[in-house]
């Protein structure tokens, strides 16, 4: 059953409780793997275990196994596909458990929605100690949940680019590619239906389907975006010259790009997407081929348990 609107943020448990932490080494270039004593001091005196990954879809398998332990506190140390990856294990496992976020990665956008400090270690230490908990929504497309956004176009063109680059992290890799990106971006061809509603196609340089407000490092691309109304928020930048595209993306920064030209939003529950070839996509961060040409993205009302700061 949903919470209510006043059980959605409820009080933590036991402090006591135990913590199981999942560290990601290799997320923001090595991030990850520097905080791992600096997470465990920060909440030691509680009852707590860890690991860490050692290659791809290891967060997954580190918190089943943790979950079979009987912990029902996971923190995942890394970015947004860190934290994408154990949050999946919980809500696959059905089990109540809460997500802790600790910011070791790139971008660490869905923390930034949730008003979580997730890189002031000693307060996220003490959010995940004796704060609070909150039911998001989840989003879903072909079987995988993401908590922050899917993106097509642009968003994977950049995702790409940041492979590239090894000499910067953090926000500003995202910002640094994007503008990169603004110049040679070509753009590609969709047909989108909202709920049921008849297809439109458009010729698209992004689509983004959001859950949170924030993706990219601090872009917010849907600044009306609710973590717990049970919808998604689609965000459709048209195939723009680069003399628009300039302008447009210092709106995104800000939030400011409703009803600029080009841009179109919808809020739905379901969104049917028919491409000329199954697309590249990227779930909170993490890069992905689709199977098929035509993807169902869907909302997953009340999916999991987070972490937040306690309620004043």
């Amino acid at each position: 059953m949903a919470p209510t609107p006043d059980q959605d943020r409820s009080t933590a448990r036991d402090p006591g409780e135990p913590i199981f932490v999942v560290f990601n080494p290799m997320s923001g270039k090595g991030l990850g793997g520097r905080l791992v004593s600096q997470v465990l001091a920060a909440l030691a005196g509680s009852d707590l275990d860890h690991a860490l990954t050692e290659q791809a879809g290891d967060e997954e398998r580190l918190t089943k196994k943790a979950l079979a332990r009987g912990f029902r506190k996971i923190v995942a140390v890394g970015g947004d596909g860190t934290w994408s990856n154990v949050g999946n294990a919980i809500v696959k496992s059905g089990v109540d458990a809460s997500l802790g976020l600790v910011a070791g990665g790139t971008g660490c956008d869905l923390a930034k929605s949730l008003d979580v400090p997730a890189r002031d270690i000693p307060a996220v230490a003490r959010v995940v100690r004796n704060g609070g908990s909150r039911r998001i929504d989840a989003g879903r497309i072909e079987g995988r949940y993401f908590f922050n956004i899917v993106g097509f176009g642009f968003d994977i063109a950049v995702i790409e680019d940041s492979w590239k680059v090894r000499w910067l992290g953090g926000d500003l890799l995202y910002l640094y590619c994007a503008l990169r990106q603004l110049y040679s971006y070509q753009g590609f061809p969709v047909e989108m239906a909202v709920d049921g509603a008849p297809p439109v196609r458009r010729d698209l340089m992004m689509l983004v389907i959001a859950n949170a407000r924030i993706f990219g490092g601090g872009f917010r691309i849907a600044p009306a975006a609710d973590l717990a109304d049970g919808r998604l928020d689609g965000v459709a930048v048209g195939n723009l010259s680069f003399a628009q595209r300039l302008p447009l993306m210092l709106r995104v920064i800000r939030g400011t790009h409703a009803g600029s030209p080009g841009v179109s939003m919808a809020t739905g529950r379901e969104f049917r997407l028919r491409f000329e070839a199954p697309p590249a996509y990227e779930t909170d961060g993490e890069w992905n081929r689709a199977k098929a040409a035509e993807v169902l993205v869907e909302t997953v009302p009340s999916a999991l348990r987070v972490l937040v700061p306690a309620a004043p």
